[in-house]
């Protein structure tokens, strides 16, 4: 690798001896890829995917106490992912005990250094750091050190940026030293699409059963998709921005996908059309019937698959203002059609702390809590990770959710007429 005299310099040590380690563990990192040179990160805020006080990490914050001791703070502010914990969401004694006392003991501790190192603020916790109303939103073209799945596939594809798909940890030590290796996905060649992906469906597909057949697909590869502006329009407003959320999460939690084109739609689509497709790129059709086909092999993983569902999460990543929304005038009319007032299964709906306090300040906050419903901050992936979790039945029309932990997936029809009809759906 080629490192510039600013690189090597703080590879030799001029810097200390701390960020001559981080320095050298990029170097590493990128020589596994091939990467020829590191490139400066050029974004304003980067964002961290390790939020969770978790006992058994012990390395993490062992790692962060010898960065703050050395005095090495972050070149830039960050956003991190959702806290684990909320006193809010239905929780039984037990498993109370075990998050407090045994699973997430060192959250306090673990908040306080990422403070320290250069944490935006207090309400900076979130999947979904892109969200206007939390302020990490990355302009096109600018180089990323994130490693959260969901937000680098978003960052990539709908907002255009650039960031491969980073592990933990190395994501903070870019921001350290404010370069990261130039390879993937920050390359031209790399962003291009392997495969077309034509959307035949008669109707719109549902986000995350559309995103989770592609990912399966086509794994780390990149997609060009072909028919879906038909369904989303060629403008990315808040609902065709909230749809690519959740489809790009599935991609990337389903496969490995770090972007995608959607003809039409897309910046980089729009700019430069099928020139983005590679040569000898794959073909791969989705109809209606391919979409049964895989929601109907999905594994229901539940002790009883019959059993009644005991909570459902909705927000897997983090609802968007709009959907938080579009859920309360949706849950309100399917109560009404059913003859209830309230939800029949326990309903946690998730966001941002940020977006949370501007829907507590519209009409639809107390509209939806009179309905039964709690909203969060909340990662529903880190409260069911958890033994306890795996022997509750749990309904979600998120992708991510289903794939890590034994959450059941239904679509968005489905869950409302679970949450208001009761039954499996």
């Amino acid at each position: 690798m080629k490192l510039t005299k600013e690189q090597q310099a703080i590879l030799d040590g001029e810097k200390g001896e701390t960020l001559s380690k981080v320095m050298k563990t990029l170097v590493m990192y990128g020589d596994a890829f091939e990467a020829e040179k590191l490139v400066p990160i050029t974004s304003e805020c980067n964002h961290l995917v390790t939020s969770f006080g978790l006992k058994v990490m012990s390395p993490v914050y062992d790692l962060m106490q010898q960065i703050l001791d050395a005095g090495v703070a972050s070149k830039q502010k960050f956003s991190v992912d959702p806290r684990p914990l909320d006193k809010n969401v239905p929780a039984n004694l037990l498993q109370n005990l075990v998050f407090n006392k045994f699973m997430y003991t060192k959250q306090d501790f673990y908040e306080k250094q990422l403070k320290q190192l250069g944490l935006m603020d207090d309400d900076a916790f979130t999947c979904t750091c892109y969200m206007d109303e939390v302020g990490n939103k990355p302009k096109k073209d600018d180089v990323l050190s994130w490693a959260e799945s969901s937000a680098v596939v978003y960052a990539n594809s709908v907002l255009g940026a650039r960031c491969n798909r980073n592990s933990g940890i190395i994501d903070i030590m870019g921001s350290l030293v404010g370069f990261v290796p130039y390879f993937g996905l920050l390359t031209d060649e790399g962003r291009k699409a392997t495969w077309v992906v034509k959307v035949n469906t008669t109707k719109k597909p549902e986000a995350q059963l559309l995103g989770s057949a592609i990912g399966m697909k086509v794994m780390e590869d990149v997609p060009y998709v072909v028919g879906l502006d038909k369904w989303l329009g060629a403008e990315l407003n808040d609902d065709a921005c909230s749809y690519l959320k959740d489809f790009g999460a599935a991609t990337a939690s389903n496969g490995a996908v770090g972007l995608y084109h959607i003809e039409n739609l897309t910046p980089e689509a729009v700019e430069l059309g099928d020139r983005l497709i590679a040569e000898g790129a794959r073909e791969y059709i989705i109809d209606d019937a391919e979409l049964e086909r895989v929601k109907e092999n999905y594994p229901v993983v539940w002790k009883n698959p019959d059993a009644t569902p005991k909570l459902c999460f909705v927000g897997c990543p983090h609802l968007s203002l709009k959907q938080l929304k579009n859920w309360t005038e949706n849950i309100e009319k399917a109560l009404k059609e059913s003859g209830k007032k309230k939800v029949v299964i326990p309903t946690v709906l998730t966001a941002a702390p940020k977006v949370l306090k501007e829907f507590y300040k519209t009409e639809y906050a107390e509209r939806l809590k009179a309905t039964g419903v709690i909203t969060s901050y909340i990662c529903p992936l880190m409260y069911m990770n958890n033994p306890l979790c795996k022997k509750m039945p749990v309904i979600t029309s998120s992708n991510k959710l289903r794939t890590y932990t034994s959450a059941r997936y239904y679509t968005d029809e489905e869950i409302l007429n679970a949450i208001t009809k009761g039954g499996n759906r």
